[in-house]
This record gives structure tokens, C-alpha cells and sequence, in this order.
């Protein structure tokens, strides 16, 4: 069988690679530098527990765990006063803060545990033809000489933002260019507040700008970020340290020494590709979008185009029976997100940027919150609730839970039933799952279990799915009643919930996750 080609070796492109090597698929990853990154600490991401839990899956545990930090809360500063405040009592259901290269390093030492990925630095795609039956792309070394041809059964473009495929593919990529623009600087030091991030708006009188954050990360390093405006021309090393200066003094530690790390300026443009996929190509994360504006985390929505489509493209190449619905609902899933997200933003804009801000201090605070939190319309997770693959009609006992559907469903511990305990989210990444509330099932006889009440009806009609399926048990889950049987998709969408153990329906929910194709 023909590999999967990938191109660009990225966050995306890497974790893409990883996903479909997980269900061994042959993948193929182009990569068009030489598999190195600089150590940027001003380059940094803020991951939402369930994308952090996806890169865990995928190896990356230990590395988060050790140059990541979860966020213990946010401050939100309005002049001297505060105006905000979240705090993450929970440390699972906090934010991750991690440099970019870290994750990035960490993807590519997981991608080696990978047999069936064959890793390819140093070529860059020029051509591209397409067939009835697979892909053909063309590829030169980076310092010249002989081509190299390649076939596949289908193409990813994770190229970033001046994708070659994209280009290869007569894509349009409209959009906003230069809608944010930021000084950013990474130091070392001792400040206040350690765990918390903080956002400080009204700052223009001390020299601050219009509005600055901190962002904590191990070993005492902070990310800077100001927000630039149209005054603010070429940002030299000498005005980064008169605002690393300025803030720290508005902060009352204005004698605190510290180290300079790295520096940079960062320019959000918000752009859209028409299509995220022709024929048997698609496209993934700056590829085919780009956004970021007001806290929001554009690397973090190319990891949710990984986990959306590495499943489906993997049951699609193992199942030839999946129907092309399966394929089609990764473009209507993920670009409307992103549509939402990006025209959410858009919205804000004007609010937040535009002349007087007095007034507008509680509304423009909800907005940041929702952007830097990764809440809300702005930075929320996403809700495929128009879903191609969800059931058709509704099932006759759907039941309404804390979850919605077409949401990430809540992490929650259950009981696999051969035996054992976990989180529902280390069960993600695999096949679909059934979980089955049954409070009490603690104290059961674990030898016993598969016999006791309803579970040998659940478990017989589990058998009978189109799908291979998990079976787990749960003794609680939010907003669910006794006995509700809850399908949750391998990228840990909520598919449906069921008020009882309805075989037909479950089938007809398991079977609408490969399109709808009865056998």
C-alpha cells in the first residue's frame, strides 16, 4: 500500500505523522530544512488540557512535564487596579505553557519510536500530480541536485504559511495581513506572582503600550509580550529594554536585576484557504489558516487539525469501505471552526483596538480573558455540532449531558473492562469508545463485572459495531444520569449519548463515525 505523504516536519506536520504511525499506517515526511530548530524562548505556545493530552499521547509526557509549566492562575490589571482573575485550583485543567522548540524537539524524539514514518530532511516539494487512485509529488534537495519522485495514497500539505502544495493546489488563501503586531522578549528573572499569568491594559502613561503580558515558564523565565500600535515603527534593541525597564518598574520591581534571553517581533495575519482539501490532498495547520490575535493560539489550532484528521485519513486508508463522508467532514469541521474563531476575532478587534477605551473596559477584558484562557468564542474548544459523521436522525433516547455534542468530552476516570483504571482522555487516540455509567462499579467483583446487570447486553452489542470499539465504565460524568452509554470519537469528540443500552442506536452512532456505510 502506498504511505501517506506528509510535507513539512513542523509541530503539525510531526504530530500528524505521529497519529497515523500510531495506527501504522506507512507515512512518509518531507521535510524541507534540516530537522533542527533554534531555542527560541520567545517562541512559545499555550496549550488547553486536551491538546496537551493529545501531544501526551503521543510521547511527548515527560517533555511537557519538565520544560512546560502549568499556569496556577491569570491576573488581569487594568491601570493599577485588578480587574480580572482566574485561578486553576485543579493543575489537569490548567493552561500549558511551553517554548515552541521544546514540543517541537519532543515530537521528533517520539517520531523515532515510529517504524512505519520514514523521516526525509532537506527536499522541497515543486510538483504535484494528481491520480484516480493516489498522489504524485515531486521533490529537489535544499542545496540542489537530482529530483526525487513520490507516490502516495494521499497528501498533506503542513508547509506553513507560503505552502508550496497549498500554491501546487490553486488554493486561495484570503484574509488580513498585519492585524497585530508584538515586541516580544524572553528574560530571567524573579517575579511576583510565580505560576500566574498577567495581563496589564491602560499602561500608555508609564510607557508600557497599550497593553503587555507575562507568561511564566521553569526556571524563573518569563515571555513578554507588548502589543504594538500603528505609532510604533521599527522596534530597536534599545526600546525593548526601555519597556523590559518601564514594565518591570510599573510592576514594583523595577530593581529586580535579570538575564535577556531572546527577542523578536511577532505579526498576527489572519488568513483562510478556500479549501482544507482537494481530492486526496489536504492541508493542516498555517497551511491552511492563520490567526492568533488577541491571546488566541494559532499552533494550538494546527494541533487540532492533526487529531481531527490523522483518525480519519488512518480508518479511511485501513478501511476502503469508509465512505467519503468520513474525509469530506475533516474541511467542514475544522475550516468552520476556524472560520468561527477568526470572524469571533475580527469582532473583537474594534472593540478592544479601536479609539476610546473607556467604557469598553469590562467587555474588552471578557474578550482578552476568553482569547488568553482559551474560553469562549475566541479560544474555547471547538463544538462540531453540525458534524457530517454525527447520527441522522437524532437517536430516538439521546439524552442531554454536561458535555455537548460535538464538544471534547470531560476527563474522567474510568475502568476499561479488562480490568485496570485511567483517565477517559489516555483512552483517546485509538479506536472509538462506549462509556457506560454505572455508579458503584468500584466495589464490584472485577470477575464478575461483564456479567453483572446491563453489561451483558452492552457488551454483546459492542461486539456487534461496525467498528472495533472500546468498552469502558464510568462512575460519574457530568451532567448524566445512571446507565447513560456515551460514543466518543478516537479524537475525544462526543458523538452521542444514550439513555440506556439501545443496540440499534448504538449502532447507527458507531457506524455514522465511518460516514453512515452499513456492511
Amino acid at each position: 500500500m502506498d504511505p501517506v505523504i506528509v510535507v513539512g516536519a513542523g509541530p503539525v506536520g510531526l504530530a500528524l505523522s505521529l497519529v497515523l504511525g500510531s495506527y501504522g499506517v506507512n507515512t512518509v515526511l518531507l521535510d524541507g530544512g534540516g530537522g533542527e530548530d533554534e531555542a527560541r524562548q520567545a517562541r512559545t505556545v499555550v496549550l488547553r488540557p486536551d491538546t496537551a493530552a493529545f501531544l501526551e499521547r503521543l510521547g511527548c509526557g515527560p517533555v511537557l512535564r519538565e520544560e512546560g509549566l502549568r499556569l496556577a492562575g491569570w491576573r488581569a490589571v487594568r491601570g493599577a487596579r485588578e480587574a480580572a482573575r482566574a485561578d486553576f485550583a485543579d493543575e489537569a485543567e490548567a493552561p500549558l505553557h511551553i517554548p515552541q522548540f521544546a514540543l517541537t524537539r519532543a515530537l521528533r524524539a517520539a517520531l523515532d519510536e515510529r517504524k512505519c514514518v520514514e523521516y526525509v530532511r532537506d527536499v522541497r516539494a515543486d510538483a504535484l500530480e494528481a491520480e484516480p487512485d493516489g498522489v504524485i509529488l515531486h521533490t529537489r534537495p535544499a542545496q540542489g541536485g537530482d529530483g526525487t519522485w513520490w507516490r502516495g495514497s494521499h497528501l498533506i500539505g503542513c508547509d506553513g504559511a507560503r505552502s508550496t502544495v497549498r500554491k501546487l493546489l490553486g488554493v486561495r488563501f484570503a484574509g488580513r495581513t498585519a492585524v497585530e503586531r508584538h515586541a516580544v522578549a524572553a528574560i530571567k528573572a524573579e517575579l511576583r506572582g510565580r505560576g500566574e499569568a498577567l495581563l496589564q491594559r491602560g499602561g500608555q502613561r508609564r510607557g508600557l503600550g497599550a497593553e503587555v503580558s507575562a507568561r511564566p515558564l521553569p526556571g524563573g523565565v518569563w515571555r513578554l509580550d507588548w502589543l504594538l500600535g500603528d505609532e510604533d515603527g521599527l522596534v530597536t534593541p534599545e526600546a525593548l529594554l526601555e519597556r523590559i525597564a518601564a514594565t518591570l518598574a510599573a510592576w514594583g520591581v523595577g530593581d529586580q536585576p535579570y538575564q535577556l534571553l531572546d527577542t523578536g517581533v511577532h505579526t498576527v495575519h489572519h488568513r483562510l484557504a478556500r479549501h482544507f482539501r482537494r481530492d486526496r490532498c489536504f492541508l493542516a495547520g498555517d497551511a491552511a489558516h492563520l490567526g492568533g490575535a488577541i491571546g488566541t493560539q494559532q499552533l494550538e489550532e494546527g494541533l487540532r487539525d492533526a487529531r481531527n484528521l490523522g483518525w480519519k485519513l488512518a480508518l479511511s486508508v485501513q478501511q476502503p469501505r469508509t465512505s467519503e463522508v468520513l474525509l469530506e467532514s475533516y474541511e467542514t469541521e475544522r475550516r468552520g471552526a476556524v472560520a468561527r474563531r477568526l470572524r469571533a476575532a475580527d469582532q473583537a478587534l474594534p472593540i478592544l483596538r479601536k479609539g476610546n477605551l473607556r467604557g469598553r473596559g469590562t467587555a474588552g477584558l471578557r474578550l482578552l480573558r476568553d482569547g488568553h484562557l482559551g474560553e469562549g468564542e475566541l479560544g474555547g474548544p471547538d463544538v462540531y455540532a453540525d458534524s457530517p459523521l454525527a447520527p441522522e436522525p437524532l437517536p430516538a433516547h439521546a439524552v442531554a449531558v454536561g458535555t455537548e455534542w460535538g464538544a471534547q468530552v470531560a476527563d474522567v476516570p474510568v475502568m476499561p473492562a479488562e480490568g485496570g483504571t485511567a483517565m477517559l482522555r489516555e483512552r483517546l487516540g485509538g479506536v472509538p469508545l462506549v462509556v457506560f455509567l454505572a455508579p458503584g462499579t468500584r466495589y464490584w467483583d472485577r470477575s464478575r463485572l461483564l456479567g453483572a446487570g446491563l453489561m451483558p447486553k452492552l457488551a454483546q452489542a459492542v461486539a456487534e459495531l461496525p467498528l472495533p470499539t472500546d468498552l469502558l465504565i464510568a462512575e460519574e460524568y457530568p451532567g448524566a444520569t445512571p446507565h447513560t452509554v456515551l460514543v466518543v470519537r478516537p479524537d475525544g469528540v462526543l458523538t452521542a449519548a444514550l439513555g440506556g443500552v439501545q443496540a440499534e442506536e448504538l449502532y447507527t452512532c458507531v457506524d455514522a463515525l465511518r460516514g453512515g456505510i452499513r456492511v
